[in-house]
């Protein structure tokens, strides 16, 4: 206790105060030079991490607004060209899947539907796809900047869909699917298989191609060996 009492004794003393004090305003201020800090870059840490999900946000939107460009002429697309959309698709999908959005799966199975049916309504020829292309990137781009409103609207499609779609119509849209993507390929290969050229037909009596070349060396022939006749 001697030692305690001797701290309080100098902490105590008038003489002490100005260092007591200056001890005192050192301490708070780093303490509050540290908290200021922590909260500057907590601060900075987050509008970081918020620029970085805006940005990946707006690649995956980009690249599904993009996948139903291509799905509203999918018809005319090569299948090579078919194949790379579908990849960007199956990675935004991916991605949007994995982004720290709530209804992130629910946005990504409402795209997926969409994208679906722009795919057979391009493949039907059915009306103009522009307004439908406007409305999925909206309904996207609203789902963005609003996700828990978005994503009650979107699992009400979902639903509403799954209600319409019945077992018989899902079989019935897939057997139009696999038709229209055999009538796809069918076209292609067609429009660049290599031409074959037709047969050659003769009439009856006419002469073999063989048999008027023979016949026409052994008269060339004839004629060089013909001697040339005497001048005078």
């Amino acid at each position: 206790m001697q030692w305690w009492n001797s701290f309080v004794s100098w902490l105590t003393a008038a003489s002490n105060q100005t260092v007591v004090f200056s001890a005192v305003v050192l301490i708070l201020s780093v303490i509050v030079a540290s908290l200021l800090a922590s909260w500057l870059s907590r601060g900075a840490i987050k509008r970081l991490l918020a620029q970085h999900d805006r940005e990946l946000k707006a690649a995956v939107i980009g690249t599904l607004v993009d996948a139903a460009t291509e799905a509203s002429v999918w018809n005319s697309l090569t299948p090579q060209e078919q194949v790379m959309a579908d990849r960007a698709v199956g990675q935004a999908d991916v991605q949007l899947r994995l982004l720290p959005i709530k209804g992130s799966a629910v946005a990504a199975n409402w795209a997926a539907h969409q994208l679906a049916d722009l795919k057979r309504t391009s493949a039907t020829f059915g009306y103009q796809l522009e307004p439908s292309l406007l409305e999925f990137r909206d309904r996207l781009i609203e789902w963005q900047s609003k996700p828990s409103r978005a994503r009650k609207v979107f699992q009400s499609d979902l639903d509403r869909w799954k209600v319409a779609n019945t077992t018989s119509e899902k079989s019935l849209l897939a057997e139009q699917d696999a038709w229209a993507a055999q009538q796809h390929h069918d076209q292609f290969d067609s429009q660049h298989a290599a031409p074959v050229p037709a047969p050659l037909h003769y009439t009856a009596g006419a002469p073999s191609p063989s048999t008027e070349t023979q016949r026409l060396l052994d008269d060339v022939q004839a004629l060089e060996v013909r001697p040339l006749p005497l001048q005078n």
